[in-house]
This record gives structure tokens, sequence and C-alpha cells, in this order.
């Protein structure tokens, strides 16, 4: 049996444009073990035809909702408990690893427009901007390739890290 998620993960999905990137992000959630997808603004719903085909029935297996801001969504996690990190490729990000796990109150990754990347707004209330280590020439992924890369990297390092780590809500 594999191990579950014991803290709180969740995504927010904001501004995508591909109904392909989603479907794949909700298959990815899923066999991640996130607990909730928050799709935010322009970012297309498991209601539409091809996202479902695309998310191959986890739109059924993952607990998922629509909202029209994402900022709305990050004050209600922050007030949660939760700290906020953002999925971005900027030189000052803090790239993703093992023993980087956010504290025992639980984390909500956000992952932004395929082009134009999370939103300026949201990036300022993150409280860690992070990203994947790029060895490569190229310095970014596929936006649903890298929220796959970077959920596992944060749920493997939550599996090994101790219980009692401290909480990550100072701001980076």
């Amino acid at each position: 049996a594999h191990a579950r998620v014991s803290r709180r993960v969740t995504v927010i999905v904001d501004n995508l444009r591909s109904i392909y990137n989603v479907g794949s992000i909700l298959r990815t959630a899923d066999g991640a073990g996130l607990h909730h997808v928050f799709l935010c603004g322009i970012t297309p719903t498991p209601d539409h035809p091809k996202v479902a085909k695309t998310a191959l029935g986890a739109e059924k297996a993952v607990s998922w909702s629509y909202h029209p801001n994402a900022l709305t969504v990050l004050a209600a996690e922050r007030a949660a408990g939760a700290a906020i990190w953002a999925l971005e490729t900027r030189r000052d990000a803090q790239p993703l690893g093992p023993g980087l796990a956010p504290g025992n109150a639980g984390l909500t990754l956000v992952i932004g427009n395929e082009n134009a990347g999370v939103d300026p707004a949201v990036l300022a209330l993150a409280d860690r901007i992070v990203c994947l280590p790029m060895r490569g020439v190229k310095r970014s992924l596929n936006v649903a390739t890298a929220f796959g890369a970077a959920v596992y990297l944060i749920t493997e390092a939550i599996l090994a890290a101790p219980a009692t780590s401290a909480d990550d809500a100072a701001h980076h």
C-alpha cells in the first residue's frame, strides 16, 4: 500500500487555457493524493467534455471546484493556515527538493497561465516562490509536466519530513 499524504495539500490552477493541461493536472492531483483542486479564472472545468476525456475519470476521483478569482481562494486557504507556494520560473525562486517541506498546517501550491505564468498579484502574496531545478538548455517545462514533477517532489518531502516540522509561514 502507498503512504497517504497526511498534511492537506491543494492546488490553485489559475487562468490555464489548455483543456488538455487541465485534464492532465486533475489526473496528477488524484495520483499524488491532493486534497482539492481549485480551478480559477479562465481555466476550463471538467464540465467541458474534452477535460473529462483527458482526465480519464480523475475528475470524479479528486475533489475540485471552480472560482472566478484565485485571490479569493488564496485568502481563504491562508486563513485556514496553509502555506502558499507559487510555482514559477524566476531567478529568485527556491528549487524544490529533499528537505523542502511545508509545515504541519498544509500547503496550497499555485500554478499559473501557460504563457504569462503566475499572476503578479498572487506572487506578491505567496509565502514562497518555488521552481524545479532545470539542468538543461531550456528554462521551463509545460505547466502540467511542471506541476506533476513539483507535486511529487512536495508530497515526497512531506512523507519524509517529521510530523513536528516547523510551520512555513514566514515570507521568503
